[in-house]
Order: structure tokens, then C-alpha cells, then sequence
């Protein structure tokens, strides 16, 4: 199936109930989607573009690219703890999904579903064109602003926190593990990658903290990134980062793709795991020696 409308309506199709809701009074199928807007709350919007061999592999079942792009899309408004709602998804296709006929945007379409499903939200339109595989999320979400959540809110000081273990997805990635895999069989360091969660169900376990960002990029770099916009350095105790099985420590600072949430506050925040404090002294610390803030870089010269 190459007719251009033909395959939007395969999409919508797997979309099902996702493509349209509560808060959507125009889904998909006209110019553009039309959303309620809750009255008094700030509206938080993110997006991002996932590009095959550097996000997922471009062998991946489309079930599970679709769901670990639409979930590590949304994780950026956890982040910032706003409450999600829905999100626009641009696609482009070339001929190798275009010979699978509606089968592969069907699956992507329904592991997007699945996502939207777990995190209450609506996929209600977007576009699709023919090119090189691109996946682009627009996620939306909404908060009452003075709840908001940045990144420069950390003093010297605060205890840093993270929701949970680190490191199982750059784990996958450093064993190899990303390919051949079964949707049906996903090992821990499989789901870790492929089926991310954007903690959203955290966000009570961070509302009194200061400061916070996802991690995304690995620890020490988006550290890095909290830092720099608070004017702080950070003192981090190793033995106290919290390691997923099968990870090790380097995977959990520099290997990324863990979207926990990554906070600060003046006191520890129950149920989270605290990795260490927020410093004057510029710079980042790990056991008292000099730690790098490296990490996942788009313009590296390493990708």
C-alpha cells in the first residue's frame, strides 16, 4: 500500500482510541488538531526527532520504535513536571518501510498507541512524508506555572536525587543486546531500551524538589547541564548511585537513555535514591576526584 492517504488512514487505524479523546475536539483527518486547553494552567511543550542507527535500529520491530519514541518524547515534560496530554508525530518513510505496504506503519502506529495508552495521552495528528526514516514527537502537556520544574532552580548545598536505577539501557547498547530481539521475550536490559517509562508517576515523590531534568544523555553530562544553569558544581558519592542489573557504574554516568528524573532539594525526597549534593565549587566530583561530564553528544565527533 504506497497511496499516501491510504497509508494515514492505516495509521489512524492503529492509532484506535488514541487518536482522539477527552480534550481532542479535531483529531487527526483535517488541517489541524484542535485541543481543549485547561483554564489557569501553563502549557509545556517538547519535541524530538528520532533518526534510525542513532535513537533505534532501523531493524527494530516498528512496535517497539514506536512506543520508545513516543514514551522518550513525553519524559522531557516529567522533567519539568507537567502533566502530559497529548502530542503531534511527524513521519517520513523511505522505500524499505514503503515495500513492508501498511504493515510497518501499522505496528509503529499501535506501539505508539501503546505508549500513549500507558501515559494517558492522544496522538492527534501530524504528517507524513516520503524520505529518509525520521520519527519527529511534538509532546504537550500542562501545569499550574508556579509548579514548574527547571533546571535552575539548585542551590549549593541541596542533596541531588534520582527516581531510580541507572544504567540498563547503555547496558543494552554496550552488549550488543539491541539486536536480534523478540517483542514477546524482552530481557530487563531489552525493555530497559526499548520500552523506557517517562516518570510521571514520581512526579508526587519530587514536589518539593528545586531542581531537576531527565536523564537522557547519561548522568554526568546532564548533571552537567543542571549545573551550569543553577551556578553550582557537584560532589557525588559512587558507592551511592543506584545501578541497574547488568549495568556498570560507566554506563550509569556517561551511557544515557534512562530517563529517570534527576533532581534537587533540600531534603532527601522519600522512596528516591541521593547520589550526593550540589557544591559552590564549580565543576563535578565523584569520590573527591575530577569526573568528566560526558555523555551522548549529536555533534560529537564520535557519533
Amino acid at each position: 500500500m504506497r497511496n499516501e492517504f491510504a497509508l494515514i488512514d492505516a495509521i489512524v487505524e492503529g492509532l484506535g482510541d488514541r487518536a482522539t479523546g477527552d480534550w481532542v475536539s479535531v483529531g487527526p483527518g483535517d488541517d489541524a488538531a484542535v485541543i481543549k486547553t485547561t483554564p489557569g494552567l501553563a502549557q509545556v511543550a517538547s519535541i524530538d526527532t528520532l533518526l534510525p542507527d542513532v535513537h533505534f535500529p532501523a531493524a527494530a520491530p516498528a512496535h517497539l520504535i514506536g512506543y520508545r519514541a513516543l514514551m522518550v518524547s513525553f519524559s522531557d515534560l516529567a522533567a519539568m513536571r507537567a502533566s502530559p496530554r497529548y502530542c503531534l508525530v511527524s513521519l517520513s518513510i523511505d522505500d524499505t518501510q514503503l515495500a513492508l505496504g501498511s504493515a510497518w506503519v501499522v505496528s509503529l502506529a499501535r506501539g505508539m498507541a501503546d505508549a500513549a495508552r500507558d501515559l494517558g495521552v492522544y496522538v492527534c495528528g501530524g504528517n507524513l512524508t516520503r524520505g529518509p526514516l525520521n520519527i519527529a514527537v511534538s509532546a504537550h502537556g500542562e501545569i499550574e506555572h508556579q509548579y514548574l520544574l527547571r533546571r535552575s532552580g539548585g542551590q549549593a548545598g541541596q542533596q541531588l536525587s534520582v527516581t531510580g536505577r541507572l544504567g540498563a539501557a547503555a547496558a543494552c547498547v554496550r552488549t550488543g543486546q539491541m539486536l536480534p530481539v523478540d517483542p514477546a521475550v524482552l530481557t530487563p536490559v531489552q525493555s530497559a531500551y526499548y520500552r523506557p517509562q517517562a516518570r510521571f508517576d514520581v512526579l508526587a515523590m519530587v514536589e518539593t524538589a528545586s531542581a531537576g531534568l531527565d536523564i537522557s544523555d547519561g548522568l554526568s553530562q546532564d548533571l552537567a547541564h543542571l549545573c551550569a544553569a543553577s551556578g553550582c558544581g557537584a560532589a557525588l558519592q559512587a558507592a551511592s548511585i543506584p545501578l541497574a542489573a547488568g549495568a556498570t557504574l560507566e554506563d550509569a554516568l556517561f551511557g544515557g537513555d534512562d530517563y529517570e528524573l534527576l533532581v534537587a532539594s533540600d531534603k532527601p525526597l522519600p522512596g528516591a535514591h541521593t547520589i550526593g549534593m550540589l557544591t559552590a565549587e564549580p565543576g563535578l566530583t565523584l569520590d573527591g576526584a575530577p569526573l568528566a561530564s560526558n555523555g551522548f553528544d549529536h555533534f560529537g565527533t564520535d557519533q
